[in-house]
């Protein structure tokens, strides 16, 4: 924080933006400087800006001289002394802002391990941000390699220790692996750097709160979800107060090893772990899922997957209001198309990106199973004529269906101007079975029992007489 109550402290802050004035070139219009400090290292960072373009510049003897002094006054402070200092001058004065590892630091200014140890001698200090605890090796880094599994899981077997299985607080895998996708797939579309992406075989998320996961797939049906929570409890306690790491892979098979686990774990800074196998979740001494949720992408349910989707819309054109959630249900039933996409975001947006993704997480149309989209046009027509629907305003020419978790949606497009109220709708499951609702009962609402039913049907091996309901 600024030291703006400090005289002494605030009196070095103007000597320091005095000589950063003198050493800024004519016609600046902005200064920032950040400087690094330990009892043993330093290092300084000055960037002028012209309003054309940033450069940097050298810091001269006597701003160094001032900065080091600084230091030395803010130790007096409840805090410590800093380890990084900022400086900012503009037309509206001097800001300086002192740091003390609230955040990691970047690379060019974080010294090697043993210049914080040698800090932390000459000012000992009573806590420190967890990831530096970690960087400074304070505790013991729960990596593990393919053998160290292999080992530990034999131990578990002798000692007939087994992981908990975690029923009712994550998604199933392929679940949770679309709705991870549709994510990664929203981000791109809209051209941010920001949320999840996916990879081969495996989801990245890394959050703005600095938290993060990993889930990565493995043949057979299994998968492993790690990562950490920035600051997880259990980090703190262990890193600051002496408590022992949790098992994390209390019972874990030997393919739960580093290559498949999120970085933190080689950083000490890996607060969860799950895995995947024979259908079910398990974890060892992983805290519940809801507090490891500040490290995952929002895959909970449709709703919030969608929900995330449409907050990322802004003013774009994306078709139905539904149409995030229809979106959600093509890659629950892996069947997603670029049509899908653009319905969302408008073809304005990077629709290859987006449908990349998917393509990296299996789930475009193209390995799609169940009925096609052309027979599901066909029965919803057939109904609507046995049925004797009056199809006024709503020509069968004009259907178009749209891919959901075990079928299809069917309806008719509103003319421009027009409200979708109470608007006839139809659902086709994957075998064959046509039911009819409207516009004013919401998708998720109608998909959850129309999933249901089909379930209760034998997953479509036997086909109703007929076809339709």
């Amino acid at each position: 924080m600024t030291q703006a109550g400090d005289e002494g402290v605030a009196g070095l802050a103007d000597r320091i933006a005095d000589g950063l004035r003198e050493t800024a070139p004519p016609g600046w219009q902005r200064l920032e400087a950040w400087f690094a400090m330990t009892v043993v290292a330093e290092s300084a960072l000055l960037v002028v800006d012209d309003g054309i373009r940033s450069f940097r510049c050298p810091v001269s003897d006597a701003v160094w001289v001032a900065v080091r002094r600084h230091r030395q006054v803010s130790a007096g402070d409840e805090g410590g002394p800093w380890w990084r200092l900022l400086v900012r001058i503009d037309a509206d004065g001097v800001e300086a802002d002192a740091d003390h590892g609230a955040a990691p630091f970047p690379g060019e200014q974080l010294f090697a391990p043993e210049a914080y140890l040698a800090d932390l001698e000459r000012y000992p200090r009573d806590r420190l941000p967890v990831w530096l605890a970690a960087y400074l090796g304070r505790g013991e880094h729960r990596t593990r390699t393919p053998r160290a599994a292999a080992t530990a899981m034999r131990a578990d077997q002798r000692a007939g220790l087994r992981a908990a299985a975690v029923d009712n607080e994550l998604p199933q895998l392929a679940v949770l692996w679309a709705r991870w996708a549709v994510l990664a797939a929203a981000f791109v579309a809209v051209g941010s750097r920001q949320g999840p992406r996916i990879g081969p075989s495996v989801g990245i998320f890394e959050g703005a709160g600095r938290s993060g996961s990993t889930l990565t797939l493995l043949p057979g049906d299994r998968a492993v979800l790690s990562g950490g929570v920035w600051d997880a409890p259990i980090l703190d306690a262990m890193y600051n107060a002496g408590a022992a790491m949790p098992e994390l892979f209390a019972g874990a098979p030997d393919w739960v090893a580093d290559p498949v686990l999120n970085p933190r774990a080689a950083t000490g800074l890996l607060s969860f772990c799950y895995w995947w196998q024979a259908g079910r979740w398990y974890r060892g001494e992983s805290v519940p899922i809801r507090e490891c949720a500040p490290a995952l992408p929002a895959v909970w349910t449709v709703g919030t997957a969608a929900g995330v989707v449409g907050s990322l819309l802004d003013d774009r054109s994306g078709g139905t209001p539904d149409a995030a959630e229809l979106l959600v249900s093509a890659a629950q039933a892996g069947a997603v198309t670029r049509e899908a996409i653009v319905q969302v975001f408008g073809r304005g947006a990077d629709i290859d990106g987006a449908m990349f993704q998917f393509v990296l997480a299996d789930l475009d149309a193209n390995h799609a199973e169940g009925i096609g989209e052309a027979d599901a046009l066909d029965l919803v027509r057939d109904h609507i004529r046995r049925q004797g629907y009056d199809t006024t305003g709503y020509p069968l020419s004009t259907l178009r269906a749209d891919r959901i978790s075990v079928g299809w949606l069917v309806r008719s497009p509103v003319p421009d101007g027009e409200m979708a109220l109470d608007r006839a709708v139809f659902y086709v499951a994957d075998d064959g079975v046509v039911e009819r609702s409207t516009s004013s009962v919401p998708l998720s609402v109608f998909v959850t029992e129309f999933e249901r039913r089909f379930r209760l049907r034998g997953n479509g091996r036997a086909r109703p007489e007929g076809g339709a309901t």
